[in-house]
């Protein structure tokens, strides 16, 4: 795994679905070649995106989650620390008075000028979001939304929470109240200068976009006019169906409601294997539209325990009648050996599933 503060922008905001920064660098840094353009389907947090801007590629992603491409874009951002730090300080001194969420969550997960003051980045942030500095500062709030409690300082806005995803609102009330943990008043500028600081100082340049957009639309990719050499994405697993009202709090603060949805309509279905296999049947097909002939695919894919399904009979299936030929398939080891997608998916302990590696070549 690489360790060094470069890559300390691929942490801008922790995202469950996540796969390693080393799974997508190891492949550029061996196997790509200058002048490559890489595109991920499923770009999810834009962990592709970031080992694609360290390694001087040019990358786009892909992905029909508000919150996924937010992460992603703020990754794909060219600034500076003190850009960032002063543009909020300018939100912050703006005379406004935002929309501030009503209720008994919203009293428990945030002191009230804390939230007033999220609410002001909130309202201007989704008016304008167009420049980088702008990407940036909306990616290093998203990040920083809800988490855990230090013994001293603060690194998060909000009450005791999980990093990863929003937290239940009755479940969270309810243990806030069992153990007397009143919201904290928190300067929400210094945790933003401490992240900026953190993520954005001596950052490579980047290009690449982001598209936020359904991989499964034929649509999404006719304004990618670039001929793509490398695909290398994570698709969810079968059965990971509730990633997207997961970030609720997220997808509130981008103007989403201040009330949890757990529909799910707007994601691959998880009905049956056989319509799973249908929806990336399509991915895989729309593909073909933006890729040069012989271009590489690779797939990290797994299961979650709690649904008895054999990803490499599934991604096999998802891959017949289209043109990307199936080179190798190869253990990427079990997700109990790092932060990998069936982890971070399931709250029950369980054995763990084997994750592969599929390699695909595009054959016209």
């Amino acid at each position: 795994m690489y360790q060094s503060n470069i890559f300390r922008l691929n942490g801008v905001c922790p995202y469950f679905t996540m796969f390693p920064l080393d799974f997508p660098l190891k492949i550029l840094r061996n196997k790509s070649k200058k002048g490559d353009i890489i595109l991920d389907p499923f770009c999810g947090r834009g962990t592709t995106n970031y080992a694609s801007r360290v390694s001087g590629l040019y990358s786009i992603g892909i992905d029909s989650s508000p919150v996924a491409a937010a992460i992603a874009e703020a990754k794909l951002s060219n600034t500076t620390p003190e850009s960032i730090v002063k543009t909020a300080e300018n939100i912050l001194n703006e005379h406004i008075s935002p929309e501030v969420p009503q209720g008994e969550f919203w009293e428990w997960a945030y002191h009230p000028q804390v939230l007033f003051d999220l609410c002001k980045l909130r309202d201007v942030l989704n008016e304008n979001c167009s420049s980088n500095v702008r990407i940036a500062l909306r990616g290093i709030i998203l990040g920083a939304l809800h988490g855990p409690r230090r013994k001293q300082g603060s690194s998060y806005f909000s009450n005791q929470s999980q990093r990863t995803y929003a937290p239940k609102p009755s479940y969270a009330i309810r243990y806030w109240k069992q153990n007397k943990l009143k919201p904290q008043k928190i300067n929400v500028l210094n945790i933003i200068k401490e992240r900026a600081e953190r993520y954005y100082r001596n950052q490579s340049p980047a290009t690449g976009r982001i598209i936020k957009a359904d991989s499964r639309s034929r649509a999404t990719f006719q304004s990618i006019d670039k001929s793509v050499t490398w695909v290398i994405t994570s698709p969810p697993y079968y059965g990971m169906r509730t990633y997207i009202p997961d970030q609720w709090i997220r997808a509130w603060f981008l103007g989403g409601n201040p009330e949890v949805n757990y529909s799910v309509s707007k994601q691959i279905s998880h009905f049956s294997q056989s319509d799973f296999a249908k929806d990336l049947h399509s991915v895989w097909s729309n593909l073909e539209d933006v890729c040069k002939n012989h271009t590489n695919m690779v797939i990290r894919f797994g299961a979650i325990s709690d649904r008895k399904v054999d990803p490499t009979q599934l991604i096999k299936q998802s891959l017949r009648e289209t043109n990307w030929q199936i080179l190798t398939i190869t253990s990427a080891g079990s997700s109990d050996r790092g932060h990998r997608q069936a982890n971070h998916m399931t709250k029950s302990a369980g054995n763990a599933i084997e994750e592969i590696d599929i390699w695909a070549r595009l054959d016209l």
